[in-house]
């Protein structure tokens, strides 16, 4: 596969326009200011007086309410949270829409399962950084990028590629490396990683190795250095070198216990369960649930979003890291 980097996506295709970037939240902060530090004039669409405007403004970007922010744009990158996607679209986007526009995503959700359809005469593209917003943002001021995939649903233009390119490499994505994908698989990869590993997995198999230890009469401090806290240095050492690297820096007992016991909890039963939920993912499953509970007002998400925050490990690691200085809220950035 194709890697693209700076030498492939030419920024100045971006600039011959405004870009607006539709929401201010992590991902939208992070765009937006990216995008003006590269020298894109940018407009930021929100709610006027909203918590978004206000940290908008005091970054020293335009804002506008969402429909100016649009009328005034060629490039339009939606930005909000998916399930917000289809109202914002349908009352403040698509009356702004000229011909040649383009519609940015940075997840295919609301495009791959029809809750917002653009016309056939404006370019729909994604760009998708792997990386948070504020990673997004902070590898952009040290020179570096976060890496990111990039799609052409429509191309209306003959020019959607190019603007797809430009626009990653304007928020530091071909510095890193860019692939390009379609929207269908990043959006199902994307689910099922968030469900299976990154989110849903880890976190159920932190908490059951907790309630494993706890229940069999460790003491829950304990439990929670073993379970949770060690997990990220395991997580920087995969993220830095794979697997390898792990093995490099891990005890050999550490090691053997790794090769010997991992596949007696994780293994064929639970790849089983995991193909369950990316099938729930691939025929719509999941989309539609999760768009079902939105429209009735998200009862069993708050439910179950109150139980995960009632476990014990909660209570547990909120008194231990509030005896670990650097983890408080500006420990990191004090004097500078």
């Amino acid at each position: 596969m194709k890697v693209y980097t700076d030498s492939d996506a030419d920024g100045a295709v971006l600039k011959q326009g405004k870009v607006a970037v539709i929401g201010y939240g992590s991902q939208g902060r992070a765009h937006a200011l990216n995008l003006k530090n590269s020298g894109c004039d940018v407009i930021v669409g929100v709610r006027p007086g909203g918590k978004g405007d206000t940290q908008a403004k005091a970054d020293g970007l335009t804002t506008a309410p969402v429909r100016e922010a649009a009328e005034q744009a060629n490039v339009i990158c939606m930005l909000t949270p998916d399930m917000s996607h289809e109202s914002i679209y349908e009352e403040d986007i698509a009356p702004a829409l000229n011909d040649g526009d383009c519609i940015s995503f940075a997840h295919g959700f609301t495009i791959l399962y029809g809750r917002v359809k653009p016309p056939e005469n404006v370019d729909v593209i994604m760009v998708a950084p792997k990386g948070p917003g504020d990673l997004v943002r902070r590898e952009y001021e040290r020179g570096r990028g976060v890496p990111c995939l990039f799609a052409v649903h429509q191309d209306a233009t003959g020019n959607a590629k190019a603007r797809a390119l430009s626009y990653a490499s304007l928020i530091g994505g071909t510095t890193a490396g860019t692939l390009e994908t379609t929207f269908r698989e990043e959006t199902e990869t994307d689910l099922f990683g968030e469900q299976a590993v990154l989110c849903g997995g880890a976190t159920e198999l932190v908490m059951k190795g907790f309630e494993t230890l706890t229940e069999a009469g460790y003491r829950p401090e304990i439990a929670y250095y073993e379970c949770l806290h060690e997990l990220k240095l395991i997580v920087d050492l995969l993220y830095e070198g794979g697997i390898a690297k792990m093995h490099d820096f891990i005890s050999e007992t550490a090691a053997y216990g790794d090769l010997t016991s991992g596949p007696r909890v994780i293994n064929d039963e639970t790849k089983n369960r995991m193909r369950e939920v990316l099938t729930d993912i691939q025929n719509g499953t999941f989309a539609q649930n999760w768009i079902l509970e939105n429209q009735t007002g998200k009862v069993k998400y708050d439910q179950m979003m109150r139980t995960d925050l009632n476990h014990p490990i909660e209570e547990t690691g909120k008194e231990l890291r509030s005896l670990m200085p650097w983890l408080q809220d500006g420990a990191n950035t004090k004097g500078s």
